[in-house]
């Protein structure tokens, strides 16, 4: 028989977060916006045509959720390429071209949003995205005027992911203490993040390992292979709450 939804992801009484829970902050790509595996396939190819050796798949793995500057540094130390000082300012005209075209909803994008809302809570999102490439996801995918407001890039607070500082402004902006805070990643250097931030964090993740830690060693982290997971784990968090 298959378990219910809030115990595969590893929930034991319901609870998300320390103090009761207030706000969501969902990361942009690879939660609301599918346009990580186009982005990464582009990252890679670039990469190869300078003599790289990294496939799409290594890419993805390294470099899912990292800044672009982040990851020209890693690059040159690892791969012992030299990238042209201009290289993310050149990757991010390509990426938003490229963004103009392709981007799209992840599947249950929409409705898992409209659930938030209905059930009251606040939401917000975070992203090492500038505020320029989010206006082009979400406005070709018809999210921007309702997430008009709600868009905080790493390019705010001068440090991305995984610096809390993206995370902890989002709460600031809402009046939210950490401790009421759940955020949505699908990354490591996301999940991080929400760690070092004082947050729970809900990972959707279908493929690939996900550590949880003890009991007692931080931050709760759950993971989920669909957001139409979501909405009950954020319902049974709410009653446990409100017990």
């Amino acid at each position: 028989m298959l378990q219910p939804w809030w115990k595969r992801c590893g929930v034991t009484d319901g609870r998300l977060t320390a103090a009761p829970l207030r706000l969501v902050i969902f990361d942009c790509d690879g939660v609301l916006i599918d346009s990580e595996p186009p982005s990464n396939r582009l990252v890679a190819a670039d990469l190869r045509a300078r003599g790289s050796t990294l496939s799409d798949q290594a890419v993805q793995h390294r470099y899912a959720g990292k800044a672009l500057f982040m990851i020209a540094r890693e690059v040159t130390e690892t791969e012992k390429i030299v990238l042209p000082e201009d290289w993310p300012q050149q990757m991010k005209r390509s990426l938003l071209a490229m963004l103009e075209r392709e981007a799209s909803l992840i599947p249950g994008a929409r409705a898992m949003l409209d659930a938030v809302v209905r059930l009251g809570l606040l939401l917000r999102v975070a992203s090492n995205s500038s505020h320029e490439e989010m206006a082009i996801k979400f406005r070709r995918t018809g999210l921007y005027e309702r997430l008009a407001g709600r868009l905080h890039s790493a390019n705010d607070v001068g440090r991305p992911k995984p610096s809390p500082d993206l995370f902890l402004a989002a709460a600031a902006a809402e009046g939210v203490e950490p401790a009421s805070c759940l955020v949505v990643e699908d990354s490591d250097t996301g999940v991080a993040a929400a760690s070092a931030a004082g947050m729970a964090c809900v990972v959707l993740r279908r493929d690939g390992e996900l550590v949880i830690p003890a009991p007692g060693a931080g931050p709760a982290i759950r993971r989920i292979v669909h957001l139409d997971e979501l909405e009950p784990l954020l319902m049974r968090a709410m009653a446990v709450d409100a017990a």
